[in-house]
């Protein structure tokens, strides 16, 4: 899932020093530079995020991959040995390569090796497997890896704590955090669109407003370029695939996301009742681009005084 990676890699992108001392569990380590990832071959293909660093004094590559679910075309093992492999024809360091598995349900039958067992041309290439269901989600507050806290809700809370409250301390703790505006805007984002791939969406909301960090999420860079891009990608496809009722959510859902959601589920009814697929891609370009809920909903007015009559309006 395209988004889920995006805020992965900028999470990673932010906090790199985080992430590398995280997968190698350990502190001797200074992040260098992030590299660019994009490996030059027939098919253009990109690695998640590359770090060079130093380890003990000597220089070394730092390789991470996202998967939200398990990879079968090409199966993970292949994947990560052409990533390694073309990684160590560019850079010519030693790699140390992770997969990190965000879905509770993904990775358990990843080997964390591809095995090529010929006589006389034996190869292994082998990674470490890291499933975030896995790791006491209490490990990321003690050792201080700040920028793993979004990725803590995916982790296991403590014993005999419910997942809610789990979520909810969580929340609190990265809301605390002393970041700039900016910086916590994409941060609190993080969390909150990374734990949809665990909780419902309606405990998500709910623990947000109690929490009261849903006017900031709403300025982080991830909400607008979700806004512009996943949502529109999704917007794209209903369109093609005829399916009107995916588009009337999408609007909604900018809505929410940019404004208030109870205000814009006022507005449910009369998107609900439009069926011409041109208006609703203009009104979710004005979703998109509106200043205020009130100034979208006086295109709405205008565009029923122009388009006339819709579908199930009296």
């Amino acid at each position: 899932m395209a988004e889920f990676d995006t805020i992965s890699k900028h999470l990673m992108h932010t906090h790199p020093l985080d992430f590398v001392r995280f997968s190698l569990d350990q502190d001797d380590v200074e992040v260098v530079e992030i590299l660019d990832t994009e490996q030059p071959t027939v098919e253009t293909r990109r690695t998640d995020s590359l770090v060079r660093v130093h380890i003990g004094g000597e220089e070394a590559l730092v390789h991470h991959e996202f998967q939200t679910t398990d990879s079968t075309y090409p199966p993970m093992p292949r994947r990560m040995a052409g990533y390694i492999g073309r990684g160590l024809e560019l850079h010519g360091l030693p790699i140390y390569s992770h997969v990190i598995y965000l879905r509770p349900d993904a990775g358990r039958a990843d080997p964390g090796h591809y095995l090529q067992d010929r006589t006389g041309y034996r190869v292994v290439v082998q990674y470490r497997v890291i499933r975030l269901i896995e790791i006491d989600g209490e490990r990321i507050f003690r050792m201080g890896h700040t920028g793993l806290l979004p990725f803590a809700p995916l982790m296991r809370p403590p014993a005999e704590m419910a997942s809610a409250a789990w979520l909810r301390q969580c929340i609190h703790a990265a809301a605390e955090l002393p970041l700039a505006r900016s910086v916590k805007a994409d941060f609190l984002a993080g969390l909150t669109l990374l734990s949809g791939l665990v909780y419902d969406s309606e405990t998500i909301r709910n623990l947000s407003f109690q929490e009261g960090i849903m006017d900031i999420v709403r300025e982080s860079s991830f909400a607008q370029y979700l806004t512009k891009q996943g949502i529109e990608q999704g917007i794209e496809q209903g369109i093609e695939q005829g399916i009107e009722q995916g588009i009337r959510e999408s609007i909604l859902e900018v809505l929410a996301l940019r404004f208030d959601v109870d205000a814009a589920q006022q507005l449910a009814a009369r998107i609900g009742a439009i069926d011409e697929v041109p208006r609703l891609k203009q009104l979710h370009r004005a979703a998109i681009q509106a200043s205020s809920l009130p100034a979208f909903r006086d295109l709405l007015e205008a565009t029923d005084g122009n388009e006339g009559p819709t579908r199930n309006q009296p």
